[in-house]
């Protein structure tokens, strides 16, 4: 009889029916290791990426106003001139419409659009605030808007400033 030897278990081979595929448990662990090691790298580029959107998105909320900001500077700058040194008050009534376009057309560029709110119009609470409500004089003016104290503003579809009306009851 012929005395079979013995072999550790790390230096057995895993035979397969091709040849070709041979694979040592060495191999296995290295290959174990390098997928270990992407997967860390994977990791680690996840969480760095996380960090920097994070730090990116509180820059933006930091920033977000910053081109109204800059639009408004100018028109800031024209109340300045406008102002009489002297007296502290402004003394030319064009001089203030042109600073009002000014400011207007500032706002309209970033979005902001006016809410047209006539009198006469029916109130629409998902578009209207009333601050106060008269008796309405004639049965057909019931539900009706009869004074506009204060204009309303949208940015994009969104209402940001309701206009607040008086409505007849």
């Amino acid at each position: 009889m012929t005395k079979k030897s013995v072999k550790s278990s790390k230096e057995t081979k895993v035979k397969s029916a091709n040849p070709k595929k041979d694979i040592s448990i060495k191999d296995l662990k290295e290959k174990i290791k390098s997928e270990e090691e992407k997967y860390l790298r994977l990791f680690a580029e996840f969480e760095n990426y996380k960090k920097r959107t994070t730090k990116e998105r509180i820059d933006l909320y930091k920033t977000a106003g910053k081109e109204v900001i800059q639009g408004l500077i100018p028109v800031l700058e024209d109340f300045k001139r406008a102002l009489n040194p002297e007296t502290g008050k402004f003394d030319d009534a064009e001089g203030i419409n042109l600073i009002y376009n000014k400011l207007s057309e500032s706002l309209k560029s970033q979005g902001l659009i006016e809410i047209k709110t006539e009198i006469g119009e029916d109130f629409d609470s998902e578009k209207h605030e009333a601050i106060s409500q008269i008796p309405a004089e004639k049965k057909e003016d019931k539900g009706k808007i009869i004074d506009v104290i204060e204009g309303g503003y949208s940015l994009g579809d969104q209402i940001i400033k309701f206009p607040k009306v008086v409505v007849a009851q």
